[in-house]
């Protein structure tokens, strides 16, 4: 295989904190919101995932593209981070599956990376300083750079979900078994699609913007709302939709950005963290088992705890083992449930896989 020119890269965050190394990927620059990822496995996985709209991802595992990259595991059409950062960077692969390299996946899909940097210095730093924004390049240095720097928004009350959105609704599965759900894409990932498919359900995927009217007109058992970048207290035509579904006492399922929309329906605020849960062995407990399990997470948002426990239509369901935050919430009236966490575990354990069961449960509870 042809190997690539490293050429020197900057990376350039927000308070003037400088690291320089070599280009991975896509020759260039690019910036956004910095975080990190503490899963060993699973990079190919990240990169695709809409959530990670707007920003750059650093790598905690300092060996990046031993197993190159494979058509089977990628959770959207294409790389949706703003850019990566490693430590070792591997051009050659071991995996005989894999259809390419990493960098040839990369580089395909224009996406900016920087390797030969101190990871743990870096991920230390977002620890103690929080996330902020950060730019990536290797072609400008000094005030040119910190120019394009400062161009960038700030997440916070950055509105995204309709940028990584399907443009035109679309069907999976058989359309003569189970039961017809109806999913809002606000980014969401094709394993969260498969877990719905392999449990016979007929699912539509409609655009962030679709109001209830239009989806209602389908006639589905149940609503999903999905994961999604960005701020979700700028999300008003999300919320007002799942206000409209709880009306009309619709059964509801939600997944990361879908939990802190489904609180935000009900008038339980959300803020944004210090620097988020983004990582495959996060411990959570379930309140009503008692049961612990090992989560897949990735949020830089939360619904806020005290609003939570205040609030007289929803109940703390799941609760985070590390930070004492919001992993879960059900409402007390209406037959809708949301998870902050990934159970469709991609990259990640299988832990919560249980939840898309509990879905179908409420939806038949509900025809019933």
């Amino acid at each position: 295989m042809k190997y690539p020119t490293r050429k020197k890269a900057t990376l350039l965050l927000q308070d003037g904190t400088t690291f320089t190394g070599h280009s991975i990927g896509k020759q260039g620059t690019s910036g956004g919101e910095i975080c990190f990822n503490t899963g060993m496995t699973g990079y190919q996985e990240i990169y695709t995932d809409p959530s990670y709209y707007g920003q750059i991802i650093v790598n905690t595992t300092s060996h990046i593209g031993n197993y190159g990259a494979i058509d089977s595991e990628v959770e959207s059409d294409r790389p949706t981070i703003k850019g990566l950062v490693v430590n070792d960077f591997s051009n050659i692969y071991s995996r005989t599956s894999a259809n390419e390299s990493l960098q040839e996946f990369l580089e395909r899909n224009n996406t900016v990376g920087i390797a030969g940097v101190d990871t743990r210095k870096i991920v230390r730093h977002i620890r103690t300083k929080g996330a902020m924004n950060a730019i990536i390049s290797s072609e400008l240095e000094g005030d040119a750079l910190q120019a394009e720097l400062d161009k960038i928004p700030s997440m916070e009350a950055l509105e995204l979900s309709t940028v990584v959105t399907t443009k035109e609704p679309y069907e999976l599965g058989e359309s003569n078994k189970g039961f017809k759900v109806a999913v809002l894409d606000l980014g969401i990932k094709k394993s969260i699609l498969k877990n719905l498919v392999t449990r016979d359900c007929h699912c539509k995927v409609f655009p962030a913007q679709t109001t209830f009217s239009e989806m209602d007109s389908w006639n589905p058992d149940g609503y999903f709302i999905s994961n999604g970048p960005g701020d979700p207290a700028v999300m008003d035509y999300a919320s007002n939709t799942v206000q409209e579904i709880l009306a009309a006492n619709k059964p509801l399922f939600g997944i990361c950005m879908g939990s802190q929309i489904l609180a935000k329906a009900v008038g339980i605020a959300t803020y944004k963290m210090h620097h988020g849960h983004r990582g495959l062995n996060h411990p959570v407990k379930n309140l009503n088992t008692g049961l612990s399990e090992i989560t897949s997470q990735n949020h830089g948002f939360a619904v806020d705890m005290e609003a939570l426990k205040n609030s007289k239509e929803a109940e703390l369901t799941h609760i985070d083992l590390n930070h004492n935050t919001v992993e879960g919430l059900r409402l007390n009236n209406k037959p809708a449930f949301a998870v902050q966490y990934h159970p469709e575990s991609s990259p990640g354990p299988n832990d919560s896989t249980y939840l898309f069961d509990d879905f179908i449960q409420l939806i038949k509870d509900n025809k019933q």
